[in-house]
């Protein structure tokens, strides 16, 4: 069984460029992958919630993997968000994702709106695991899930699935990832799931972070990354600070409206989203207009 995670470092969570009319823009796509390669991603998450995942076709979907794994041509490797609510329909697409052959590993967010136990919670990434030989990493997203998968479940996960590598870790709570950090197995690391305390979490034993912001500035995120994993904590601090007010704008009014206007005022896609997702207000665009500015001219 595979126990070694090959997600490590500067992630990004690509975002899924629209045209004007609502279709999926592939030439804007390709060029976010692009940039994020040459900017130095080690990694690139499809289809997760910055994705817009929720809102788009099944043939859609087939087809942003396919295209992105043309266009990565082998560069980095490929995390696909690939959970849901129902144990079985998981397990169903891992069948088809693992004979495509497309990615090289799965995220698999803790089922929402159902609200299941720990035990449940257990269970469910358990089955989904031992369905699969792809590596998986667990995301714990609980603002959007309604339920925390806790330090204990996720541990215990980890000694009883070979195959679960990693925790995406988007809690918010510091704390909550350093005590996984500090108590996992040979082999299972945890990646920050916030931009905004990346630094924190990557000091305490992160081994990545998948970034949002980074579809914008992958440079400047990369180079953050890169400065925490190396030890360089006054690179990496002042690098956080820098960029603190952008990453808070971006959840502003949720995500992905701050990435894809921020995304849109670099011209490098439209500021297009799918219902119920909508643009940012003007005032926070405003915001994020003055804040890219700054930072370009610091």
């Amino acid at each position: 069984m595979i126990s070694k995670n090959i997600f490590k470092g500067f992630g990004v969570a690509i975002v899924t460029p629209f045209q004007t009319d609502g279709t999926p823009d592939y030439e804007a796509l390709g060029k976010l992958v692009n940039e994020q390669i040459e900017g130095g991603a080690d990694f690139l998450c499809v289809l997760g919630t910055t994705a817009e995942t929720p809102c788009l076709t099944a043939e859609e979907k087939r087809n942003i993997v396919s295209y992105v794994h043309k266009t990565n041509a082998g560069r980095v490797p490929l995390l696909l968000g690939a959970g849901g609510n129902c144990t079985a329909n998981v397990i169903d697409g891992l069948r088809d994702i693992e004979r495509e052959g497309l990615v090289d590993g799965v995220l698999i967010v803790c089922p929402y709106y159902n609200k299941p136990t720990a035990e449940g919670l257990y269970r469910h990434f358990k089955a989904v695991a031992d369905s699969t030989k792809l590596p998986v990493v667990l995301y714990n997203v609980p603002g959007r899930t309604g339920v925390n998968l806790t330090p204990a479940t996720a541990l215990r996960l980890a000694k009883d699935c070979p195959n679960v590598v990693a925790v995406k870790e988007a809690s918010g709570n510091v704390a909550q990832g350093e005590e996984i950090i500090k108590n996992a197995p040979e082999g299972f690391e945890v990646l920050c799931g916030d931009d905004g305390i990346a630094a924190d979490l990557l000091e305490r034993g992160a081994t990545g972070v998948i970034s949002v912001v980074g579809n914008a500035l992958p440079a400047l995120f990369a180079q953050l990354t890169h400065a925490a994993l190396q030890g360089d904590r006054d690179t990496a601090r002042a690098l956080q600070s820098e960029l603190a007010e952008m990453c808070r704008l971006m959840m502003a009014e949720g995500n992905p409206g701050g990435i894809k206007a921020l995304l849109a005022l670099q011209g490098k896609a439209e500021n297009v989203l799918r219902l119920p997702l909508v643009p940012v207000s003007q005032e926070t665009n405003e915001k994020i207009k003055q804040e890219l500015e700054r930072i370009l001219t610091d």
